[in-house]
């Protein structure tokens, strides 16, 4: 099994940091985005929108984070980390569904223009940065993980840009279930870090 990814991108990290906690075995190849790697051919064969993180498991690939965790988690049988009844397993993509929605506009987008020189508006995805850690923030006060009394994939497609957010000039300080859930992320076993970088708050 191949991960393709680059060492600053959340996606790619949410991918990665799920196949060190179920001990998956797994061989990292860094896609140099800077040179325009995942922009040649050869790369957009794998997937042509041209984005990391890609899932090359035999013949299988896959693209897309989210993707990508629900099918380690299916091929691994681990119903602990996506739950296979309605109820359970529609909470989990309510929250996959704003990792790609809610945390991909607000906290990643603030941390791109800082990281990447992306042309976002600051304000506007810092205060919709904000809005979405009350609301976390909120969540977590009531229940230790997102979707359930236990670490599912919806608390690893969370945790990447937010652990970042700083460097995207968004202050966490405000949010104590917030920090706190980060720390608990960060204690499971196979937990791997997400880059650093000294940018932004985080400078």
């Amino acid at each position: 099994m191949k991960i393709y990814h680059h060492p600053l991108s959340g996606h790619a990290h949410r991918a990665v940091l799920f196949a060190s906690l179920l001990g998956v075995a797994h061989e990292l190849v860094e896609v140099d985005l800077a040179a325009g790697a995942h922009k040649q051919p050869e790369f957009l064969k794998l997937n042509p929108f041209g984005q990391v993180p890609v899932l090359v498991d035999g013949d299988v690939v896959i693209t897309d984070s989210n993707a990508i965790l629900v099918y380690l988690a299916r091929k691994s049988g681990r119903t602990d980390w996506l739950p296979d009844d309605a109820q359970s397993e529609a909470a989990v993509q309510r929250w996959l569904s704003v990792a790609a929605g809610e945390l991909a506009y607000g906290p990643a987008a603030a941390r791109l223009i800082t990281v990447f020189g992306a042309g976002f508006d600051a304000e506007e995805v810092i205060a919709r940065s904000h809005r979405l850690l009350g609301l976390l923030d909120a969540r977590l006060a009531e229940s230790a993980w997102l979707a359930g009394a236990s670490p599912t994939i919806a608390d690893v497609a969370l945790y990447s840009y937010v652990a970042r957010a700083p460097e995207g000039n968004v202050d966490l300080s405000a949010y104590p279930a917030v920090i706190d859930f980060l720390g608990r992320v960060e204690a499971l076993p196979g937990f791997v870090p997400f880059a650093r970088t000294p940018i932004g708050l985080a400078a």
